[in-house]
């Protein structure tokens, strides 16, 4: 197997998606190197390796040159999640510290380069896109990866920050030689999500027996959620077979109202609530989903986990692992922050 032995460093793998990526390959027999700052990410999501010894753990700041050098020495493979980052109301609340992102990646890219790292996994965004494509719900609008260009629109700082990566990613593969992927996500959901994300936010409002339940925006705007063991599949496989620094789309081709995932939260929570529409509250791009054409094509990647089904599983994660009282008592700043 490809990831078999092979040295692996995981920035910000304590996260919902890096610790879901960092059990993938340790699963995969790949000797994983975690470096995160734990300002999100949570020490229990590595616990069990971190018992079994499977798992290194730095506690670090990678906005800092010497931090960055120290992560990925002795390093094949980096797969690159850190970041400031949280859901809609976060995206759209907190534009400075989204903007700290491409110091981060710009520092993590060059101590890869000078510490003969030889490859660069980086999880990007469907926040890269153009916002002027995504404002009409009435059009069946798949987001291809030639989309992305000449006139850039890139939603809030945190999508710029993406995109400015991404191209410099491209940059040092034409100029360096170093390889490189850069993964666009779109709307991760799953076990051990937060509760600043759209899907984990409904789930909780429904937990803690909101009524009425508030639901952002019209309720129209539309989203391809993707589960997180289909991101991570994903990410290892554009580890294994790209290195031109191309950028690829990780995402299902599902197109989903939040309005239906709101009934559906309610319906299966068996949650009795009036809904509350809140169009003053931040909803971001109105009509957003991939075309997943090049990942099948170039990674053999398909989405395996249908939305509905996805969704049944988080709600029954979460009903079994939250406590109603604490969350309830910080929901409303965790809808915002990190």
């Amino acid at each position: 197997m490809y990831w078999n032995k092979r040295k692996v460093l995981v920035t910000g793998g304590a996260s919902f998606i890096g610790s879901h990526l960092v059990d993938l390959l340790v699963e995969s027999g790949a000797r994983v190197r975690v470096a995160d700052d734990f300002s999100s990410g949570k020490r229990e999501n590595l616990a069990a390796h971190v018992k079994a010894k499977s798992v290194e753990v730095l506690e670090t700041d990678l906005l800092r040159t010497e931090n960055c050098e120290k992560a990925v020495r002795g390093m094949q493979t980096v797969f690159h999640l850190a970041a400031l980052h949280g859901g809609r109301g976060y995206v759209d609340l907190h534009q400075a510290l989204c903007a700290q992102n491409f110091a981060m990646d710009g520092t993590v890219f060059k101590a890869a380069r000078e510490g003969g790292v030889e490859k660069v996994v980086f999880a990007s965004s469907g926040c890269v896109y153009p916002n002027y494509l995504q404002t009409d719900v009435s059009q069946e609008l798949y987001l291809t990866e030639s989309m992305v260009g000449p006139p850039y629109d890139a939603d809030n700082l945190y999508g710029w920050a993406k995109l400015m990566s991404e191209l410099t990613l491209r940059a040092y593969h034409q100029d360096f030689g170093m390889k490189s992927a850069s993964l666009r996500f779109f709307t991760v959901y799953g076990r051990r999500g937060h509760e600043n994300h759209a899907v984990i936010a409904m789930i909780a409002k429904a937990f803690v027996k909101m009524d009425p339940y508030p639901v952002w925006g019209t309720g129209e705007q539309i989203r391809n959620w993707t589960h997180v063991r289909d991101i991570v599949r994903g990410m290892a496989l554009a580890g294994e077979k790209i290195e031109d620094g191309t950028a690829v789309n990780l995402g299902s081709m599902e197109r989903i109202r939040v309005i239906e995932c709101a009934r559906e939260v309610l319906r299966y929570t068996k949650h009795k609530a009036e809904i509350r529409l809140e169009p003053d509250k931040p909803v971001g791009p109105l009509n957003r989903v991939a075309d997943n054409a090049m990942a099948r094509r170039l990674l053999g990647w398909e989405p395996q986990v249908k939305f509905m089904d996805g969704l049944h599983d988080t709600i029954d994660w979460y009903f079994s692992a939250k406590d109603r009282a604490a969350v309830k008592k910080v929901l409303q700043e965790k809808l915002t922050e990190r």
